[in-house]
């Protein structure tokens, strides 16, 4: 690919600017300048090896997974007004062509482990409905547990207010009073929050733990992020 149509979509600028960037010196190929805009680069999970941008190695090729841990507060959009998760990661990757985007959605009062990609097939793959990707939530109650939303939310019978099927089973272990973690199977609007509203209750705090049989990394806090490894992406489906 050629070198300023690859930084390009990489999001370090327009072609132009890579062309100004290259012939100022501010490209390096195997240690050794590239002035040269139009010369051809082999792209390959090397390439942060091999080519450096003033000094520092490029920013990976495209098929990047990400593992972020979701604060409070922030969204998971592009465009919408406030903090959003974009802005956690480093500005140029707005301009990533294929875009990055978040792997399903954590609303803006839901923490945890979130994934985003450019790789469409992965995203698609994680978050279609056939693939019954499990996703593990910790929720903390307004009130306590009564006993039986377990077998409520395992009968496959549970219909949410508005809709016209039932949810697919799912799973709730108690973790005290006014704590649970619930495994889910789908992805509906505000899902956990719903379920247990249709039992009587509130939930006042959710953390999203796991994605399938990916948890969230321990020496990651809230806001950090890194790029997920191939057995992490692996165990997505584990």
């Amino acid at each position: 690919m050629r070198l300023d149509k690859l930084l390009s979509g990489l999001g370090y600028g327009t072609r132009s600017e890579i062309q100004k960037l290259a012939r100022a010196g501010g490209v390096e190929l195997d240690g050794a300048p590239l002035s040269d805009a139009a010369a051809r680069i082999p792209v390959g999970p090397d390439l942060p090896e091999r080519l450096r941008i003033d000094g520092r190695p490029v920013d990976p090729p495209p098929g990047l997974v990400i593992l972020l841990h979701k604060p409070l507060g922030v969204t998971c959009s592009h465009k919408e007004d406030g903090a959003l998760v974009h802005d956690l990661l480093p500005a140029r990757w707005r301009r990533r062509d294929p875009a990055i985007s978040t792997v399903g959605r954590l609303d803006k009062q839901t923490s945890g482990l979130l994934l985003l990609t450019d790789d469409g097939d992965l995203l698609h793959r994680i978050i279609s409905p056939r693939r019954h990707v499990a996703k593990v939530y910790r929720a903390t109650l307004a009130r306590p547990l009564t006993g039986q939303e377990g077998a409520i939310f395992a009968s496959g019978e549970l219909m949410l207010e508005g809709e016209v099927k039932p949810l697919t089973p799912a799973q709730l272990d108690p973790v005290s009073p006014t704590e649970a973690r619930l495994t889910v199977t789908e992805g509906r609007y505000h899902q956990v929050r719903r379920m247990f509203a249709a039992v009587g209750n509130h939930v006042e705090a959710l953390h999203r733990e796991r994605l399938g049989g990916l948890a969230l990394a321990d020496d990651l806090a809230p806001g950090e992020w890194r790029m997920a490894t191939v057995d992490e992406i692996e165990a997505v489906f584990a």
